[in-house]
């Protein structure tokens, strides 16, 4: 596999057969500078997924989530200097309280009942736009910047350098909106993954370029 990312790589992660779960490779750590924090899922049977993380962020700063502490990467939204965090089934108040501790950053717990992780409701545009699908959301009031977007596969999108979003090929009236405020969405077929809740940023981890 070879990176399209203006200035960016690929770095993969070994598979592991083991883990039916682990393509959903952003759920197993949380990345923040150079501090990589190896989580503790609320679902045990995917605990095991963080050896071959780990593995592939020599180099990094690690710390870890601890018991009784459980965290899902896929619940934590960095916009800027502020960390929002999904507390629900798999992320829970002493992960929080982890992670606070580890990143040293504003971090603000939000409810999470709708969706498995707070990310399946919603990203953050390059200028701090939280984008989200508000169906899906507890309380879009939390996010003091929100922009609704008309469809949930339109609530997901990884950030690729400058203007450039990536972002699911089955939200086109949302790549439509997004293109309309002057982004340039690069839009893939995920439908296999949606089928079980997954979407762009489920299946990938931004590292800051060493």
């Amino acid at each position: 596999m070879r990176s399209r990312v203006p200035g960016g790589r690929v770095v993969e992660v070994a598979p592991a057969d083991d883990c039916p779960d682990a393509v959903f490779v952003e759920d197993p750590v949380v990345v923040y500078g150079r501090t990589a924090v190896i989580a503790r899922s609320g679902a045990v049977q995917r605990r095991a997924e963080t050896a071959g993380v780990e593995a592939a962020l020599a180099g990094y700063d690690i710390r870890r989530i601890e018991a009784p502490g459980t965290l899902d990467g896929g619940d934590v939204l960095k916009v800027g200097d502020t960390i929002y965090v999904g507390r629900g089934g798999r992320t829970n108040d002493d992960g929080i309280r982890q992670l606070t501790d580890h990143l040293r950053t504003n971090v603000i717990p939000v409810p999470v009942t709708k969706v498995l992780h707070l990310k399946s409701a919603v990203t953050a545009l390059p200028d701090g736009t939280v984008i989200g699908y508000p169906p899906l959301l507890d309380d879009p009031a939390v996010f003091p910047n929100f922009l609704p977007v008309p469809e949930e596969g339109g609530s997901h999108v990884v950030l690729l350098g400058g203007d450039t979003v990536l972002m699911a090929a089955g939200a086109p009236e949302t790549a439509a909106l997004l293109a309309a405020r002057g982004l340039r969405p690069v839009t893939v077929d995920i439908s296999e993954f949606e089928k079980l809740e997954g979407c762009v940023t489920c299946l990938s981890v931004r590292l800051r370029a060493r």
